[in-house]
This record gives structure tokens, C-alpha cells and sequence, in this order.
């Protein structure tokens, strides 16, 4: 995985800008787990990341799954195939049914897949406000639970993407990737349009949910991600 310096990270390539999304996003999903109580709090530490508090699962196979997972997201990043990336919360069998999704949306990143490394200018200036702002998400993360009702016990979760609409973008599957497709409620529908070079799509059911809370939009430069958590109808229904 890519490496920059978190304190003034200097986004001068896409390859920059992704590894600062990774970076991010493990924090978010720690985060994330802790708070919604996913496992219990009491084996989560106190670490400290964008210097300020955070959580950390001390569970070395929960560990390992995030960093696998993150790694497997920035893999298709840096091949700017991916629209969105969400962690989605689900019901305990037998419904399983998607209770909340958390969305990290990047459609406003670059699209340089054969560029990565080459640079945006020639002395781009530290992003400087990235980790303040990264420090702010995390906060906003924080105090979610004071605004979402809560969760059933013993809930599940994944890391699911979302492709963007370029047609000639297919989705990652097969025996030697470590990506499965989705279930169809969390699909996009992508049909082709023969006007234009991308495709038409159409939600699936779960997508959207029946309640959204934005959470925060961090811009700097190249970075631009929206975050937002839909409460899908399962968390509703008796």
C-alpha cells in the first residue's frame, strides 16, 4: 500500500490522492465498527491518528480483514474504476437485510489510471487542511451514534464498491480476486447507451435507504470526497 506523510501530505500525484484515501478509510472503518458497536467496545484501544483520538480494533483477524480490504479498494482506485465505496452494516440471519451503509464517494477524483504517478504540476503545496479535515470527518463519525437509532446485536459487515458508468468498465469478479459480486438490492443496474461512451444506471433496491445523514465533504485539491449514511428500510420494519 502507498505511503505519504499524514501530518502535510503533498498531493502532487493520483497515486498521493488515493493513498490518502486509504489511509482515511481504515480510520473510518475502525471508527465505524466501535462505534455502532459492531464488536464490543472493549476491544477497541486508544490510538491517536490526524493527531487526534481514535479507535482501533485489537482483534488481529479483524485487523487483518480491514487492511485486506482497503488494500483490495486502492488496488481498483489507482485503475479509477470505482465510483463509491461503502460500508454496509447488515441484519442478523436470517434476514440479513442492509441496515445502514456508510458511503465514501470519489466520483469527483481524477481519472488518470495510466498516470498515477506522474505529477499534477511541478511544486504542488502540502495539502495542509487534509489532515484537519480528516481529524473533522472522524469527529462527525464520533458522534453518529447520538443521531442513529441503534443496531440489533450481533450485526454483520462488508466493504462493497460501486463501478463508475464509463462503459467500457467491468466489475473485478472472478476465481483469483478477492472481490464477489453484491447482493442484487446493492447493485446498480448498468445498461448501455449507444448515444454515449458510458452506461445507464439504475438502483437497486437497498441503494438510497429511507433515511440519509450527511456526515461531512473533505476538499483539497485533487481530493474530493463526499460522505454521507444511508438507514435502509430493513432497520425500520417490525
Amino acid at each position: 500500500m502507498a505511503t505519504y506523510n499524514a501530518d502535510a501530505p503533498v498531493l502532487n500525484n493520483y497515486h498521493a490522492v488515493v493513498s490518502a484515501f486509504s489511509d482515511f478509510l481504515t480510520v473510518a472503518i475502525h471508527t465505524i465498527l466501535y462505534e455502532r458497536n459492531i464488536y464490543p467496545q472493549s476491544s477497541f484501544l486508544a490510538a491517536r491518528k490526524f493527531n487526534c483520538p481514535v479507535r482501533q480494533s485489537r482483534h488481529p483477524k479483524v485487523c487483518q480483514w480491514i487492511q485486506d480490504a482497503v488494500a483490495a479498494v486502492e488496488v481498483e482506485m489507482l485503475k479509477c474504476t470505482l465510483s463509491n465505496t461503502s460500508l454496509v452494516i447488515h441484519a442478523p440471519p436470517p434476514s440479513s437485510a442492509p441496515l445502514e451503509r456508510f458511503l465514501f464517494s470519489t466520483s469527483a477524483f481524477p481519472s488518470l489510471p495510466s498516470e498515477a504517478l506522474t505529477p499534477f504540476n511541478d511544486n504542488p503545496p502540502p495539502a495542509a487542511d487534509l489532515p484537519e479535515q480528516f481529524r473533522a470527518a472522524i469527529s462527525r463519525l464520533s458522534s453518529l451514534s447520538s443521531t442513529l437509532s441503534p443496531l440489533p446485536p450481533d450485526c454483520s459487515f462488508t466493504l462493497v464498491t460501486e463501478l463508475r458508468d464509463d462503459v467500457d468498465i467491468h466489475p473485478p469478479l472472478g476465481p483469483d480476486t478477492p472481490w464477489m459480486a453484491a447482493e442484487p438490492g446493492l447493485q446498480k443496474q448498468r445498461k448501455r447507451n449507444e448515444s454515449e461512451a458510458r452506461a445507464v444506471s439504475s438502483k437497486g433496491k437497498d441503494l438510497g435507504g429511507v433515511r440519509t445523514t450527511p456526515i461531512r465533504n473533505v476538499e483539497s485539491g485533487a481530493f474530493v470526497m463526499e460522505m454521507w449514511v444511508e438507514e435502509g428500510r430493513g432497520k425500520f420494519e417490525e
